[in-house]
């Protein structure tokens, strides 16, 4: 028997990277999973590749019509959910002076907004017990040039954690954040685009800042993922696990 077998669970931001991974490998590990992303084309791609145990749904988290409509359809098949994975996110790699109130509305709605909205609406739909996973960032614990309003956004997030923890306990629902490291996934392909750099160049720089000297892969990140899902954790909430190569620890 597969650790999650008859479990359904629900992943956000899984079109790619860290999201996709995630929802694999609840997948493999037997869940039903329902998966969300802004980008129809690339989130269904992600699902049939996943197999027939992934459920793409389209979603804006920041918006909350979309997550009713979202819930609407695990009800409709109906299914409760065993974990929650808030990972839909997205950063800004601007400096102080070039910020505007666009990338913070934008930033916040996603990051923070977002993580927020899904787990409320979720909440009618929760097992008892569940498991709900936040994503946070290793920049809320170490500053980052041109990280301030994604940094900001994320160190909300691990705030919610805490207070989510308490709150929900009773219910017997479960709480954790995971911080992932610099991870190999599109989105730093995109920032280093951003920063004007090659991947390999960014990719070696940040390598270098880590005591394992190389880039996360998102299968580890997802491996955490699913010890957090799974009755294995079942006593430990509130809590902040890095998936960082060392970099804050050490």
């Amino acid at each position: 028997m597969r650790p999650m077998d008859g479990k359904t669970a629900l992943v956000t931001g899984a079109s790619s990277g860290i999201g996709r991974a995630i929802a694999r490998r609840f997948a493999d590990d037997g869940a039903r999973v329902y998966l969300t992303g802004r980008r129809k084309d690339e989130l269904e791609a992600a699902a049939k590749d996943i197999g027939p145990d992934a459920v793409a749904v389209q979603c804006d988290v920041s918006q909350a019509a979309d997550l009713d409509r979202l819930m609407d359809v695990i009800r409709g098949d109906g299914r409760q959910l065993d974990a929650v994975v808030a990972n839909a996110g997205l950063g800004d790699g601007s400096l102080l002076q070039d910020v505007t109130e666009e990338q913070i509305d934008f930033v916040f709605g996603v990051n923070t907004k977002g993580s927020l909205l899904t787990v409320q609406k979720s909440l009618p739909l929760l097992a008892q017990p569940a498991s709900v996973i936040l994503l946070g960032s290793t920049t809320i614990h170490q500053g980052a040039a041109r990280m301030g309003v994604y940094a900001a956004s994320k160190a909300a997030v691990r705030s919610l954690g805490r207070t989510w923890a308490a709150e929900l306990a009773p219910r017997g629902v479960r709480v954790n954040v995971i911080t992932p490291g610099p991870i190999a996934t599109p989105a730093i392909e995109r920032l280093a685009d951003r920063l004007g750099q090659s991947i390999d160049d960014f990719h070696g720089a940040l390598a270098s800042q880590l005591p394992l000297q190389r880039m996360g892969r998102p299968e580890e990140v997802a491996a955490l993922a699913a010890f957090l899902a799974g009755p294995e954790s079942s006593f430990i909430t509130g809590a902040e696990h890095f998936a960082d190569g060392g970099q804050i620890q050490v």
